[in-house]
C-alpha cells in the first residue's frame, strides 16, 4: 500500500514533450511533402533500372575512359586549373572583408542592449536591418546567377567569377560569422561592455579567442564550396574549368570529361587535406602564425596569376550600373508570374525531394566511410563520397539529362547524387565525434552490430544529421535554381532563356523569385532546426 504522504498529483511524473504533437505532425507530412514533390517533378526511381536508360548512361560514362592526353587539352587543363584555384582563393578573401564587417555591425552578441543592458538609438538598430536585408539579398542570389549577370554585364572573364563569389559568399558569411559569435559564452563581452568598451575591442579581446578556431574552420570551408563553385562558372563564361567542361559537354568528348572528372576529385582531396591541416594549425599560435602567412602567400599568388587577364579585359563599371538599372523593372504581368510561380514550385520540389534522396544515401554510407566501419570498406566508400561531392552538381545535371532526359525530374536525380556525397561526409564525421560510451555499453551486453548501430549510434547522431540535411537544404535551393542551365527545369531554365534573349524585365521578376524562395526556406529550415534543439 503507497505511503499517502508519497502520492504524487495527478500527472506529475507524466510530463509530456510540448512540441511531441509539432514532432508528429511532420512526421506524417514529409513523406506526403515528398511524395507530391515526386508526382510534381515527375520523378520515378525505376527509371534508373530501365534497361535503355542504363544502356545510354553507361555508354556515355564509359566514354570517360580512358581520360584525354592530348598535349593541347593538358596545357588547357593545367591553366584553368590554377585559374580556377584563384578565382576560388581571391573571391574568398573578398567575401571575407565583406563578411567579417557585416558580421561585426549585425551580431547581436556585440549589442550593448544584449550584453548590458544600455538602450539602442533607432538609427543604429536601422542600419543593422540594412545591413542584415543586404546579406540577405547578396546570399539568397545563387553565385551562378551573380556570375551570369556580371558576364553579361561587363564581359567574360575571371574578374565576374571573383565578384561573384564575393558577393554570394560574403552573404553567407556574414550572416555565419554573426552566429558563431552570438554562440559565444556572454560573461566576458558582458564584461568589457559594463566598463565601456566599443564593438571592436569587445569582439578583438572577449568573443575573438572563443570563436577564432570555428570562424577559421568555417572559412576554410566556404574555400572548398567557392573551388567546387568556381570550377563550374565557366559555363556562364566566368572562366575557369567550367569553361572546358562546358565545351567537353557539347562536344560529347568523354575522354576529356574523364580528365575533368579527375581533377576534380583531386581538388577535393587537396582541399580536404588544407581544411585538416588548417584546424590542427589553429591549435597551436606557431600554427596560427603559418597558416596566416600560407593564406597570404595564397592570396598573392592568386592575385598575380589574375591580374595580366583582367588587364586585358578592364571592367566596366557603367555597363554594370545600366545592366542594374535595367533589372529594377520587373515584369509583372499576370501571365508571366504564372510562369514564375510555376518554376517556383518546380524548384522548391526538386531541392526537397533531392535533399531528402541524399538524406537516406548519406546515411547508408556514412558508417562504413567512418572508423566505425570495417576497415576494408572505408577507403572505397570515402572515395566514392570524393567523387560524388566532387563532380560538380551542374555536371551531375548534365547527365541526369542525359539519363532522365530534360525537365525537373534530372535535377532531383543530380541534386541527390552530388548532396549525398557532402552529407556522407558530415555524417561520417558526426559518427566519428560520438561518444563511445552508449555503443560499449551495448557491446559489453552482447548486442549484435545492428543493435549497436539503431540503439547505440543513431539516437545521439540523428538530431544532428538532420540539423545537417535542412543546411543543406538552403544551399540546394539556390543549387536547384541553377540546374536548369543544362536542361533541368525550375527558375533557372527561365532565367537562362530570359538573358539570352536579354528580357531584363523578365529576368528581374526571376531573380526577385529566386530571392523569395531562397529566404522563405531558409527560414522554414531555421524553424525546423529551433524545433531539435
Amino acid at each position: 500500500m503507497l505511503n499517502p504522504g508519497s502520492r504524487q498529483p495527478p500527472g506529475a511524473n507524466t510530463a509530456r514533450d510540448p512540441r511531441l504533437a509539432a514532432r508528429l505532425g511532420w512526421l506524417v507530412a514529409a513523406p506526403l511533402l515528398l511524395l507530391a514533390a515526386m508526382a510534381y517533378t515527375g520523378f520515378d526511381p525505376r527509371l534508373l533500372l530501365d534497361p535503355a536508360t542504363l544502356a545510354t548512361l553507361g555508354g556515355f560514362v564509359g566514354q570517360f575512359f580512358p581520360p584525354s592526353q592530348q598535349p593541347d587539352f593538358l596545357a588547357s587543363l593545367l591553366r584553368e586549373t590554377v585559374t580556377t584555384l584563384a578565382i576560388a582563393s581571391t573571391g574568398t578573401l573578398l567575401a571575407m572583408l565583406l563578411g567579417l564587417p557585416a558580421a561585426l555591425f549585425t551580431s547581436r552578441a556585440l549589442d550593448r542592449d544584449t550584453l548590458c543592458g544600455d538602450a539602442v538609438s533607432r538609427p543604429w538598430r536601422l542600419l543593422q536591418h540594412s545591413l542584415r536585408a543586404l546579406l540577405v539579398l547578396l546570399r539568397g542570389v545563387p553565385d551562378l546567377v551573380w556570375a551570369l549577370l556580371l558576364v553579361r554585364a561587363a564581359g567574360l572573364g575571371s574578374l565576374p567569377g571573383v565578384l561573384a563569389l564575393g558577393l554570394a559568399y560574403g552573404g553567407m558569411l556574414g550572416k555565419v560569422y554573426a552566429e558563431i559569435l552570438e554562440a559565444q559564452p556572454r560573461e566576458p563581452a558582458a564584461a568589457l561592455a559594463t566598463s565601456g568598451a566599443g564593438r571592436l575591442t569587445i569582439f578583438g579581446y572577449a568573443l575573438l579567442p572563443q570563436a577564432a578556431h570555428e570562424l577559421i574552420s568555417y572559412s576554410v570551408y566556404r574555400w572548398e564550396c567557392a573551388i567546387r563553385a568556381s570550377a563550374v562558372m565557366g559555363f556562364v563564361g566566368a572562366g575557369g574549368l567550367g569553361l572546358l567542361l562546358d565545351t567537353a559537354i557539347r562536344m560529347l568528348d568523354g575522354g576529356e570529361v574523364g580528365a575533368l572528372l579527375l581533377v576534380f576529385v583531386l581538388l577535393v582531396a587537396l582541399t580536404e587535406t588544407v581544411s585538416r591541416l588548417a584546424r590542427l594549425a589553429v591549435e597551436s599560435r606557431r600554427g596560427g602564425l603559418l597558416l596566416a602567412g600560407g593564406f597570404l602567400a595564397l592570396q598573392g599568388a592568386a592575385f598575380l596569376w589574375l591580374w595580366p587577364q583582367w588587364q586585358g579585359n578592364p571592367f566596366d563599371v557603367g555597363g554594370v550600373l545600366r545592366f542594374g538599372g535595367e533589372l529594377l523593372h520587373p515584369n509583372l504581368a499576370p501571365a508571366f508570374l504564372l510562369q514564375v510561380g510555376h518554376g517556383m514550385l518546380e524548384t522548391l520540389a526538386q531541392s526537397a525531394l533531392g535533399t531528402a534522396l541524399a538524406f537516406l544515401g548519406g546515411a547508408l554510407l556514412a558508417l562504413p566511410a567512418s572508423n566505425r566501419g570495417p576497415r576494408w570498406l572505408r577507403l572505397p566508400v570515402r572515395l566514392l563520397l570524393n567523387f560524388l561531392r566532387g563532380t560538380p552538381d551542374l555536371l551531375w545535371g548534365a547527365i541526369a539529362v542525359l539519363a532522365l532526359s530534360l525537365g525537373p525530374a534530372a535535377g532531383v536525380l543530380a541534386l541527390a547524387l552530388h548532396t549525398s556525397g557532402v552529407l556522407g561526409r558530415l555524417f561520417a564525421q558526426t559518427l566519428e565525434n560520438l561518444p563511445p560510451e552508449p555503443e560499449q555499453a551495448l557491446l559489453l551486453s552482447g548486442a549484435p552490430p545492428a543493435a549497436r548501430l539503431a540503439y547505440g549510434l543513431l539516437p545521439q547522431a540523428l538530431p544532428q544529421w538532420i540539423a545537417y540535411s535542412l543546411y543543406r537544404w538552403e544551399n540546394n535551393i539556390r543549387i536547384a535554381a541553377m540546374l536548369g542551365l543544362v536542361g533541368a527545369g525550375g527558375l533557372g531554365q527561365q532565367l537562362y532563356l530570359a538573358l539570352s534573349l536579354f528580357q531584363l524585365h523578365n529576368a528581374a521578376t526571376l531573380i526577385v523569385a529566386m530571392l523569395l524562395l531562397s529566404w522563405g526556406v531558409e527560414g522554414l529550415s531555421r524553424r525546423l532546426r529551433r524545433g531539435l534543439e
